[in-house]
């Protein structure tokens, strides 16, 4: 599951080009020059691929949406209807340019993980791809306007953070196949693409889909009878092959979600610190995945060597001086420390009890001390807790210490 943020506002940059809205109608659509596909692969991008704003089914988005599904991303709801109908996002829109950058490498992960190792998602060991694959998108908007004589009003760029169903559109084009873990599997790259798109009043040609010549379906075209990934999920979070309820799933949890994580779930996080990757990981598919060229990533490897101690003794100014630039800034610090306290409560190392004591009696932020709570209530250090339970004043924290005496007390 990617990250969502405020969408982008598309290009800034002003043309002299006259606007297709003003140029005469072209009688026929534009087939995908090979100059175009070779202009934009120039520019990092490692699949790049041209479908039709109207082509095929919509996906169940609003059935989705219904369920709750969605947990508290409001702005999956909010732009519901240009997720389902571009034209609404770009007057006019015809075609959707859609590239990918994959981020497999052959270096992650660096080495075998000790027990108590925090697990990040892979992407997040990178800069933050919104910021290093935009400089691209504006070049591919450039490369349009040369190559095509239409103006900036003429296209909208994103990559994963504006009202694009990216997933569905990338399939539709043929950059890989909607999985049972509703993630896009490429032939090529595996589980492992970063997704941008170019939204454009031009008409192109459209690629063809992924096909089986033996059936049509929408979710796990190529999966065959694998359900590795369903298998695999530690909070178990599918509700069906390819429908993700995003109030289990330890990525949204860890990252998404800003407030208390469901004590039911704490334990299928295990050792996740930001995102999780287990339905990415146990894919067949992935053993065809290349290495991708990273022209527009930028590894940040170092971030997988920090320990969980060195995580729980963080304070904002070393926050944010380690994680500038990087996806997990947008975690904050009260947000990392609370991740941060789950994993501690599940690698069962005592020797982070002195640094989980402390977020739990003295942290400013209930946040932190509730989950800190937790965490040294799993690793026995509960009876250290019983003067600052008596004193706590904060219902989020009060909460925490009701449940975990109940639940000493043997009360459900």
């Amino acid at each position: 599951m990617t990250s969502q943020s405020e969408a982008s506002a598309g290009p800034t940059i002003e043309s002299t080009a006259t606007s297709r809205a003003e140029a005469p109608q072209m009688l026929a659509p534009l087939s995908p020059q090979p100059a175009l596909r070779a202009q934009l692969g120039s520019l990092g991008f490692d699949d790049v691929r041209f479908t039709s704003v109207t082509a095929g089914p919509q996906p169940p988005l609003r059935e989705w949406l219904a369920a709750g599904m969605q947990a508290e991303m409001h702005w999956m709801e909010r732009t519901a209807d240009q997720r389902l109908d571009p034209r609404l996002v770009l007057p006019g829109a015809r075609s959707l340019i859609m590239l990918g950058v994959s981020y497999w490498s052959d270096q992650l992960p660096l080495k075998k993980p000790a027990a108590t190792t925090p697990h990040w998602a892979r992407y997040a060991l990178h800069e933050d791809y919104h910021d290093t694959i935009k400089p691209a998108l504006v070049a591919a908007g450039r490369a349009l306007e040369t190559l095509y004589g239409v103006g900036a009003k003429d296209y909208r760029y994103y990559v994963d953070t504006g009202p694009v169903l990216e997933r569905s559109w990338a399939a539709r084009a043929g950059l890989g196949f909607t999985g049972k873990n509703a993630m896009l599997i490429s032939r090529r790259h595996g589980n492992w693409l970063f997704l941008a798109s170019i939204l454009t009043t031009l008409e192109f040609v459209p690629d063809a889909p992924v096909r089986n010549r033996f059936e049509t379906r929408a979710v796990g075209l190529l999966c065959g009878k694998c359900t590795r990934c369903l298998d695999a999920c530690p909070t178990q979070a599918f509700a069906a092959p390819g429908v993700l309820d995003a109030r289990r799933c330890v990525s949204y949890q860890t990252i998404e979600n800003k407030g208390v994580i469901p004590r039911e779930l704490r334990a299928g996080i295990g050792h996740r610190i930001y995102g999780c990757d287990v339905c990415l990981e146990v894919c067949p598919w992935n053993r065809f995945a290349q290495e991708g060229r990273h022209l527009l990533l930028a590894a940040r490897y170092d971030v997988a060597a920090l320990s969980l101690a060195e995580i729980l003794a963080i304070n904002p100014t070393r926050f944010a001086e380690v994680f500038r630039r990087t996806p997990i800034k947008r975690l904050k610090w009260a947000g990392l420390l609370r991740n941060a306290c789950v994993v501690a409560g599940n690698v069962g190392d005592r020797t982070l009890l002195p640094l989980l004591l402390n977020l739990a009696t003295t942290h400013a932020l209930p946040l932190v001390r509730a989950h800190a709570v937790w965490a040294v209530f799993r690793l026995g250090g509960h009876e250290a807790l019983t003067a600052a339970s008596t004193t706590e004043t904060d219902p989020v924290v009060q909460a925490e210490y009701a449940a975990e005496t109940a639940e000493r007390s043997g009360v459900s």
